[in-house]
């Protein structure tokens, strides 16, 4: 068997489900929109640069779920995926998936979006296993607002994906191919220690760093943040 592994954002999506999930909130009147919009552009300019602290931004992003119960949090999700997530799956992205399912491969979509948000999209593409920013739950499902763990972002990927194939009994030297699509370069340190790093979609830096290294590049859809 081999090992496929997914980013999500601007990678299988040709958006950012984490900025869009707050600009959803937003819309739906949830918080306060000119302050809320400002820190979360902010955020994303970071990411974006390369210099987001990820556990700053889940602070605050769970900071913001913490607000609302449960069962409102799942509603305005289950809303959020119709309206943005489901319109903006490609084609592309699902047959991608879909091909390497065939092929029998172990798939997983890692990312630093947090597993909140990333669930339900996770199941749309149809992908069991997700690695993910985890939110703590009280006993009764509610979101504390804390992190859980280190965020799979950057060098963190890498961490996390050890740990959990620890969890199966497995490293990733079990696999004769191990391939990991994404499209930013926060992910070069994953796509460094795969056999098959394939940029996907990839910004500018990325792309750069992708010609001088000599890896693939793969266009599903047009980039949107270069």
């Amino acid at each position: 068997m081999n090992l496929t592994l997914f980013d999500l954002d601007n990678t299988l999506l040709p958006l950012d489900s984490d900025y869009e999930w707050g600009q959803f909130l937003c819309r739906a009147g949830a918080v306060e929109r000119e302050a809320f919009t400002a820190r979360n552009d902010a955020f994303y300019e970071q990411y974006v640069a390369g210099t987001l602290n990820p556990v700053e931004y889940l602070e605050f992003a769970f900071g913001t779920l913490k607000r609302f119960p449960r069962t409102q949090l799942d509603h305005w999700h289950a809303q959020f995926m119709q309206e943005v997530i489901q319109p903006a799956m490609r084609n592309e992205a699902v047959e991608l998936v879909e091909a390497h399912r065939q092929a029998g491969d172990l798939l997983v979509i890692i990312t630093a979006t947090n597993r909140f948000v990333t669930g339900p999209i996770a199941q749309a593409f149809g992908v069991e296993h997700l690695i993910a920013a985890e939110p703590e739950f009280s006993p009764d499902g509610e979101i504390t607002g804390r992190l859980v763990g280190r965020p799979p972002f950057g060098t963190g990927k890498v961490s996390n994906l050890h740990d959990w194939l620890g969890s199966l009994g497995k490293t990733l030297a079990d696999f004769e191919r191990s391939t990991f699509y994404s499209d930013s370069q926060n992910d070069i340190p994953l796509l460094s220690v795969v056999t098959h790093p394939v940029a996907t979609n990839p910004n500018a830096a990325l792309a750069s760093h992708a010609e001088n290294q000599g890896w693939p590049v793969l266009q599903l859809f047009p980039v949107t943040d270069a």
